[in-house]
């Protein structure tokens, strides 16, 4: 054969030779891996074949399947940038320790996009703890039990609170290293199933907390891929919540990107996972997020309608917050975020009163939250007409947003001087913007 041929030539030379077709290959592949006829669509040998993707974790069983040789890799394979891929596929461990690697490695990683985030909510891999378990079992280099899963959700927690306090830019790093250097081991340890859903589930949050702060460092394109890994992971761990929660924090950077229909889509997914959820928190912050998006879209009677619900829930939360991983979302985040979305339906007047009264709530005293806050109020003051409270809000924000690294406190940084230009004549408004370059 030449070696001028690509490999994904080889594959499709090798499957017409046996007059299969791509779909009887990923038939045949599914089986030969073990997760069954249906456990590979049709759509990742076409793309092997187009030379877009490579199939480094199925080699193993194309070169089984189809018989093509000890080193198909030699050949002129067009390989594109791993840190640049389609939603998770094969295994999911291997799949999110290669992209914590690429991240510590600092490669570059394409722009958010729909397209990736809806591919994510492809079926996951049911069996993978399971058949995890029983490979384990001749032999892995380490146990792993109760204590392990402990450690990697007291981190999660620990570095998510420096996170929600500075940014975050400040310790992302250091949860990624985390995840590739003492999490993976035990990933690849040995455990019961039992065990195995507890530390998928765990690190399933590792991984979120990772996207959330790639996110806030301004990397979109690599907190997708982290969402949806945390999401297969979840999902795979059978904990509907944390599977909620992922496909949320897509949702949110779909609305925040302004890919109104993959935010629906994505929100309406996230209520349906979280519909046998019983914690009143957890359907607040869910319903709340298909109420932005719907107003997003310009939904009207979706939004008020989901809001409602969102509201409903809230009020019956208890007080003291519970262990679920939507604890966090108090009666002042679900203010703050109900604010929005009313300004957004353009209820200028409610949505102040939010405002105020998410800034007014004890707790929400997370600087970077806190910052974020007065600098959404100061715009609904602005489009009220009301400049002194804008003004005075505003530097109450710069105040709070000192040493914080943040792409949202950066951003509203801009969109504050950008209305402030339009405030030359008001001496007020021109120090605020000199006080505000400093931030840049």
């Amino acid at each position: 054969m030449s070696p001028e041929i690509t490999f994904g030539q080889r594959i499709r030379a090798a499957r017409t030779a046996r007059d299969w077709s791509q779909a009887k290959l990923a038939r045949e592949l599914g089986i030969a891996e073990g997760r069954g006829p249906r456990g590979l669509d049709r759509g990742s040998v076409y793309r092997w074949e187009r030379g877009t993707r490579v199939p480094e974790y199925w080699m193993p069983y194309l070169m089984k399947v189809l018989r093509l040789g000890p080193e198909p890799v030699r050949t002129a394979v067009t390989v594109p940038d791993p840190g640049i891929e389609q939603a998770p596929s094969g295994d999911s461990v291997a799949s999110v320790i290669r992209l914590g690697g690429l991240d510590l490695e600092r490669r570059q990683f394409l722009a958010a996009t729909s397209a990736y985030a809806l591919a994510a909510l492809a079926l996951p891999d049911l069996e993978a703890i399971t058949r995890r378990t029983r490979a384990a079992a001749s032999g892995a280099p380490v146990n792993v039990g109760r204590g392990e899963v402990m450690a990697i959700r007291q981190m999660t927690t620990a570095l998510g609170d420096t996170a929600s306090e500075l940014g975050g830019g400040h310790a992302r790093h250091l949860a990624v290293r985390y995840l590739t250097q003492d999490v993976a081991p035990w990933l690849d340890g040995n455990y019961s199933a039992a065990t195995g859903r507890e530390l998928f589930a765990a690190t399933s949050q590792l991984v979120h907390l990772a996207g959330w702060m790639a996110g806030d460092e301004g990397n979109q394109g690599l907190a997708q891929q982290y969402y949806a890994h945390s999401f297969r992971l979840a999902a795979e761990a059978g904990d509907p919540e944390l599977s909620a929660t992922a496909l949320r924090g897509m949702a949110v950077q779909a609305i925040d990107l302004g890919h109104r229909a993959a935010a629906v889509r994505l929100s309406e997914e996230c209520v349906h996972y979280a519909g046998a959820i019983e914690d009143p928190r957890a359907v607040a912050y869910y319903q709340a997020t298909l109420a932005n998006a719907a107003a997003l879209d310009g939904d009207r009677k979706t939004a008020t309608t989901a809001l409602a619900a969102s509201q409903g829930a809230i009020e019956n939360a208890p007080k003291t917050p519970g262990e679920s991983w939507a604890a966090h979302y108090d009666v002042g985040r679900w203010a703050h975020e109900t604010g929005m979305i009313l300004a957004q339906l353009g209820d200028l007047d409610a949505a102040q009163d939010h405002l105020h009264h998410a800034l007014d709530i004890h707790g929400l005293d997370r600087r970077r939250t806190r910052a974020i806050v007065l600098a959404d109020l100061g715009q609904v003051h602005l489009r009220r007409d009301d400049t002194d409270a804008a003004l005075a809000t505003w530097n109450d924000f710069l105040d709070t947003a000192e040493g914080i690294r943040s792409i949202k406190v950066t951003e509203a940084v801009a969109e504050m001087r950008a209305r402030l230009n339009r405030l030359k004549a008001v001496p007020a408004a021109q120090e605020l913007d000199q006080r505000a370059a400093t931030f840049a």
